[in-house]
């Protein structure tokens, strides 16, 4: 099989193509293309390891380019769709340009797939997209209640590509995870934020009252699953992907100035977000019943990705002083 992944040079993306480099036996693919136009979550430094293996190939290109994006799909199996605009920080700053990548790119990237004839298409999504639950659940069936221009344009996302499948018959499946975390996650996001300010000993940003609640899946279970729906999900069906192990925003905040062995003192309250969703949560049984479950416990995840971070200076450093 040989898989073009949009967006492989970000976070989850880049830990996709190691995830899929590194299978073996009949699981072993032929291939990988990676297709990232390079915005600033996107580096070439993230993906200069998995350069090294000759499977691996790197096509620069935006997805809303429908002639880039086609020339580079040529002779794929099957398409990993990860890039996107993530943040929602900056979604309410610049929203423009999450509808552009998010909703447009998507398009494009269904309708290129579409017309190659791929065999199967993943559309990497969030739990986000289900809103705010106070208590519970969400499963995949609940209706999407957005609260944020990123979430939005994700909902948005998930409804352009569901409907290739209804009108075009495309093999879509949509992949909906909590929040990831781990090696070469950009630190704008709180976990990388949060340790790389500690371990220079600055202070570090909590949102109101930090009582917002969330999942946190470390990014290599979260890959494993995502290549397992891709290979055998069912097209136009959704999958949520979550650990089950929710902290709270404070409770997050200690753990990480503990690992990073410093002083609480750098917890800094801050206004709350606007819209800021209160707690995630959502179902797992369709993803498990395909046979993944999570492998890394909370506790060792947040150590080892502390680990990375303070072993790792030389990639974070350059994305801090900017």
């Amino acid at each position: 099989m040989r898989v073009l992944v949009t967006g492989g040079a970000g976070f989850i993306g880049s830990n996709y193509v190691r995830h899929v480099i590194g299978l073996v036996g009949d699981e072993a693919i032929d291939g990988v293309t990676i297709f990232d136009s390079f915005t600033y979550a996107g580096r070439e430094e993230t993906i200069r390891d998995v350069l090294e293996d000759p499977r691996v190939r790197l096509v620069r290109g935006d997805i809303c380019d429908r002639e880039g994006l086609a020339g580079a799909m040529a002779g794929h199996d099957a398409v990993a769709h990860f890039a996107a605009e993530s943040h929602v920080d900056r979604s309410i700053v610049g929203p423009d340009a999450f509808v552009r990548t998010n909703c447009d790119g998507t398009n494009v990237v269904m309708d290129v797939a579409r017309q190659a004839g791929v065999d199967r298409v993943l559309h990497v999504s969030t739990d986000e997209v289900y809103g705010s639950i106070a208590t519970g659940s969400f499963a995949e069936t609940d209706a999407l209640g957005p609260r944020s221009p990123y979430s939005a344009s994700k909902a948005g996302s998930d409804l352009i590509a569901l409907s290739y499948v209804a009108t075009f018959g495309l093999p879509v499946i949509v992949t909906r995870s909590s929040n990831n975390y781990g090696p070469f996650q950009f630190p704008e996001k709180v976990i990388p934020l949060f340790t790389t300010n500690l371990l220079r000993g600055r202070p570090v940003p909590l949102y109101g009252d930090g009582g917002n609640e969330r999942d946190w899946l470390h990014v290599s279970d979260n890959c494993a699953a995502l290549h397992l729906a891709l290979c055998k999900g069912s097209p136009g069906t959704v999958y949520n992907v979550a650990s089950q192990q929710h902290l709270t925003n404070v409770e997050l905040s200690e753990r990480l100035v503990a690992l990073c062995g410093a002083d609480r003192s750098l917890i800094e309250r801050v206004p709350d977000r606007l819209g800021h969703d209160r707690r995630y949560s959502v179902t797992t049984d369709r993803i498990e019943a395909l046979g993944w479950s999570p492998r890394w416990s909370l506790d060792v995840g947040l150590e080892a990705t502390v680990a990375w971070y303070r072993e790792n200076e030389w990639w974070w450093a350059p994305l801090a002083a900017a």
